[in-house]
């Protein structure tokens, strides 16, 4: 037992260094049979993480769910239900996103980055008007955060409800974050739809300089240059 512990340890000490492949390979070690309900939490919530920092999200999911299910500390559970929704949310499945977010409202947990991947979930199903109430919540936490900003405003603009603020927002995400190529993008897109084509272009070309192979952007300044 005690050699199995230290390979819990070394796991953990190589995950907070940074070096996941390692990591998961002492972690993988590991036989979790007589570990006291505490020891084996910890042992799926740093596998679930060294699965999530290498994408390989099915198997992330399941060490994850564990971890909710079982664990004791709220803290971690808290963790592990927004690595969960954050997973859903990246690779498509926006309502199983919802619902392990759900989970934490309903438990009373509340901060930016819930509000705004519940945003994103619900965008992605878009439901606008909830997406947008969901920014606006992460926002009244945070007036500054540059992804509810980036995000509001792009919705705002993208579907017409309020192109001016749109704009407004988009241009404050980018001062926060000037070299994001997503950032960047929104507020091409919010000068389009503003119908200021040549701004447009301009923050539509810088991002596409940073990104040059992001479908979205491409697809955004061939909408824009295709009246020319």
């Amino acid at each position: 037992m005690d050699g199995l512990k230290a390979s819990l340890e070394e796991g953990v000490r190589l995950f907070r260094m940074n070096r996941w492949e390692p990591a998961l390979a002492e972690l993988l070690k590991v036989d979790a049979d007589g570990f006291s309900v505490e020891e084996a939490a910890d042992l799926a919530y740093y596998l679930g993480l060294c699965y999530t920092k290498l994408r390989r999200y099915d198997d992330a999911l399941l060490y994850l769910e564990q971890v909710v299910t079982s664990s004791p500390d709220p803290l971690r559970m808290y963790q592990c239900r927004m690595t969960l929704a954050y997973i859903y949310a990246i690779t498509s499945r926006s309502k199983l996103a919802e619902f392990e977010l759900g989970r934490l409202v309903e438990g009373g947990f509340e901060s930016v980055q819930m509000y705004t991947t519940l945003a994103y979930a619900a965008w992605s199903q878009r439901h606008y008007q909830k997406a947008i109430d969901y920014y606006e919540k992460a926002l009244d936490l945070d007036e500054n955060n540059p992804t509810a900003l980036n995000g509001l405003g792009y919705i705002l603009a993208d579907s017409d409800l309020d192109v001016v603020r749109g704009v407004r927002l988009c241009r404050r995400a980018v001062d926060k974050k000037p070299q994001s190529p997503a950032y960047l993008d929104s507020l091409g897109w919010a000068y389009f739809k503003s119908g200021d084509a040549a701004e447009a272009r301009i923050w539509l070309r810088r991002a596409l300089d940073m990104a040059p192979y992001q479908k979205e952007i491409r697809e955004h300044m061939k909408t824009v240059v295709a009246p020319e």
